[in-house]
């Protein structure tokens, strides 16, 4: 045999091909290589004698296409490489050309902004400068002084309607004398006193009604205001209108409706329903049409109603209409249409999670059908399998499988809460929903253990404003049995003494995944501002949840006379099984302070604590916490921070043992994370989508609180917890394509507690000697090998 030696290509190509693409990118930065001769790149934009609190306002009206590129953004050379290269417009943005038409409508635009704002005789001049293609802009104002409002009046002509907006005004209303004039404020109070008459039966009401007359020809900058409301020609009042009948039709199909609709003859509560489609119950349906017969006209019950009805994730379209009374009368008669969507799909779904030394894979089936019952109630049965296998063992790729998971599951959404009674106006700010869910999963670790779990639970989800989210599960039911495989008298002598040393050092985590037994409680989570994630603006976040269990179970033990006794492992049994018993708050609030200009700063603490007491001393496996993972810790994988100063090499002392209890050995009952992140905008055109960054700083880890593990080192010690808390840092890329992000993220760390003292700072390490250092882990650590940086890809922002 010949071996060759071949030149590591991948040292050696790396560090020229950076160079190369740096020496690229920066040749592309120069912003006029790509336009004409007689074109120039506008670099700066300035604007002169604005007042102070329009200044960064007032730049908005500078036309987008003369605004220059930010000095530290890519945008402008980004462009010009891929254009240059392969012309592709498709990533970046152009540089700003010079637009002398531009500048002129920028100038007109600042002018009557400023008037806008009160100063009533500003005046702009604009002055262009051009150096080698280079242009500088500066925008020069003369505001001349600030009008007042010196007098409000109000001159609304119909008299119901003048006295419904003064009884609504002190909620809304801007406007008031003294206040320096504001077109901004003024537009606000007409678009108000607009809804306001549209929410009070005035259907035929339109913002022209509306008008003010200014009288700024006083003296000492002053200016008179009265908002006049006229009523329609040759009418001495505006016609105020009452719900009538309501037709709800519902097409055949969803190609929507044919020519000739015969409608029900029947007429329940003043609501004709025609369901031309016989597949919808009537109850369902029209218990979210909020327009009431002999109610006002009401904009916002429509626009409820509208909402409702498209959450109901049966319809495809929903329009509604009215009707005036042909008698003249002031009623107008609603008319609902509907065309159903597709009332079932099946969804395939698969992935390949893999980490150091592991592969495998996952593949689910899901099918829903939107409208079991006719009523549009949601069911959902998936079926999931997975497997995953050690590499490097010799074989197929698959030839050394050591975990099997399979889990069959189904839920069914009500929307509405079953409740045996009624509960008036519920679904006015959201779709509330009882959903019934059951579940068996199944897991097999090769060699080691088997778990299955029948999870049910009844869970009741509603709104109580907007942005108060509230979900009560009365009933969580929960019977686990399985256990260990471990062998220790077996034919291989050698496997059983390593079998019993296992069994022997890591009992604690072991009778928790061997534990037959069940669960029987409560659960409730109360969501604030659920509904602001998704914006740019500033708000607090906040979710708490508290799972409980095994008191009803104990109350009802206690009574029967039962004995209990966890000192001495002979707890309370209910079917021959133990209970659990125990309390499990978390809690999530996040603060996120709007920047401007797609920038925002999130801080983020998230917490929670599991406590086992009674008829248990240990907290169910499942219901342990874990530190790390894509919205975590992210420069740990998942599974792999903690608990506390727990180091797996000193405590499991055989490789064969760290490879059976990877991921299972690092949990707690106790966590505490926390995370800053600053997110801004990279570019606005990457690929037909935003590319924005993020600067993030983690830290946090999990403990023991629990009396029965045996390494002190994991439990939670106040006096210890800076130094048992991992921190981490790195950037982010976010891919937003505005129905969802694709979200990539690189954490590096820079304390690991599981080291002591000043090693604990790893990022030394990671500066200086990281190949020796990770050479010596892997001798005491093996399989694992140690990573200062980790990956994390996801959808969705990670909190």
């Amino acid at each position: 045999m010949i071996l060759k030696a071949y030149p590591d290509y991948k040292k050696k190509t790396l560090f020229p091909a950076i160079l190369l693409f740096i020496i690229l990118f920066v040749a592309s930065c120069s912003s006029t290589k790509y336009i004409e001769n007689y074109q120039s790149v506008v670099k700066k934009v300035e604007i002169d004698s604005v007042p102070d609190q329009f200044k960064e306002e007032v730049r908005n009206y500078v036309q987008k296409d003369i605004r220059p590129a930010p000095k530290l953004g890519i945008n402008v050379g980004l462009y010009n490489l891929f254009y240059g290269l392969f012309k592709i417009k498709s990533i970046g943005n152009p540089a700003p050309i010079l637009d002398s038409t531009l500048v002129d409508i920028s100038r007109v635009q600042i002018e009557k902004f400023l008037q806008s704002k009160g100063y009533f005789n500003a005046k702009v001049k604009s002055d262009i400068k051009v150096e080698k293609q280079r242009a500088s802009i500066l925008f020069s104002a003369t505001p001349g002084p600030a009008f007042y409002v010196n007098q409000l009046t109000f001159d609304v002509k119909d008299s119901v309607l003048k006295e419904i907006y003064f009884r609504t005004k002190p909620s809304y209303s801007h406007i008031h004398v003294g206040m320096q004039y504001d077109d901004d404020s003024l537009a606000y109070e007409r678009d108000k006193l607009y809804e306001v008459a549209k929410q009070n039966g005035y259907y035929d009401f339109v913002r022209p009604y509306i008008k003010y007359v200014v009288d700024s020809n006083l003296n000492d900058s002053k200016a008179n205001i009265a908002l006049i409301v006229d009523n329609p020609e040759d009418k001495l009042f505006h016609p105020r209108y009452t719900i009538g009948e309501t037709n709800i039709i519902i097409a055949p199909n969803s190609d929507g409706f044919p020519d000739s609709i015969p409608l029900n003859p029947r007429v329940i509560r003043q609501i004709r329903y025609t369901d031309m489609a016989k597949r919808f119950r009537r109850n369902p349906i029209v218990r979210y049409d909020f327009i009431k017969a002999g109610e006002f006209y009401n904009s916002t019950m429509e626009d409820i109603t509208y909402s409702r009805l498209y959450e109901l994730n049966v319809f495809k379209n929903v329009k509604i209409d009215y009707q005036k009374a042909k008698d003249s009368s002031l009623v107008v008669d609603p008319i609902i249409r509907l065309i159903p969507q597709k009332k079932m799909s099946n969804r395939i779904e698969g992935e390949i999670p893999f980490n150091a030394g592991t592969v495998g894979f996952t593949l689910s089936n899901t099918y829903t059908n939107n409208n079991l019952f006719r009523g549009a109630e949601r069911f959902e049965f998936q079926i999931k399998g997975g497997l995953q296998s050690r590499l490097g063992q010799g074989g197929s790729l698959f030839s050394d499988v050591y975990q099997r998971d399979f889990s069959v599951s189904a839920n069914l959404a009500v929307p509405r809460l079953i409740l045996p009674f009624d509960i008036p106006m519920m679904g006015k700010n959201g779709m509330p929903f009882t959903t019934f869910s059951t579940s068996y999963v199944y897991a097999l670790q090769k060699d080691f253990f088997v778990r299955r779990v029948f999870l049910n639970s009844v869970t009741y989800d509603w709104f109580e404003t907007r942005s108060k989210l509230h979900s009560f599960t009365p009933l969580n039911f929960e019977y686990r049995f399985g256990g260990l495989l471990l062998v220790t008298d077996g034919p291989d002598s050698v496997q059983n003494e390593i079998n019993k040393e296992l069994i022997k050092n890591n009992e604690y985590n072991l009778l928790l995944l061997g534990r037959k037994d069940i669960t029987l409680g409560i659960k409730y989570t109360y969501t604030l501002n659920q509904n602001k994630l998704l914006s740019p603006g500033s708000f607090i976040y906040f979710r708490g949840n508290i799972d409980m269990a095994g008191n009803l179970l104990d109350g009802i033990t206690r009574l029967l006379g039962k004995h209990k006794n966890t000192a001495d492992g002979s707890p309370a049994t209910v079917l021959g099984l133990p209970y659990n018993q125990y309390i499990r708050p978390e809690v999530d609030v996040r603060w996120y302070k709007s920047l401007g200009q797609d920038k925002q700063f999130v801080a983020r603490l998230n917490a929670g604590v599991g406590y086992a007491y009674g008829n248990s001393d240990a907290m169910p496996f499942e219901k342990l916490f874990f530190a790390g993972g894509s919205s975590g810790v992210r420069a740990w994988q998942a599974r792999t921070l903690g608990p506390g100063n727990y180091n797996r090499g000193v405590r499991l002392t055989s490789e064969e043992t760290r490879r059976t209890f990877f991921g299972l050995d690092q949990l707690g009952q106790m966590h505490i994370e926390t995370n800053l992140e600053y997110r801004y905008k990279l570019l606005n055109n990457f690929l037909g989508a935003k590319l924005k960054g993020a600067v993030f700083l983690d830290a946090g880890n999990v403990w023991n609180i629990s009396r029965g593990n045996p390494f002190p080192e994991t439990y939670f010690d106040f006096k210890k917890v800076l130094n048992q808390i991992g921190v981490g840092t790195g950037v982010g890329l976010r891919y937003d394509v505005e129905y969802f992000v694709f979200r990539f993220d690189i954490g590096l760390k820079l304390k690991d507690p599981q080291f002591v003292g000043s090693d604990q700072w790893v990022i030394r390490k990671f500066l200086s000697g990281a190949e020796q250092f990770k050479a010596d882990y892997k001798v005491t650590h093996s399989p694992e090998s140690y990573r200062f940086v980790q990956y994390n890809f996801g959808i969705g922002l990670p909190f």
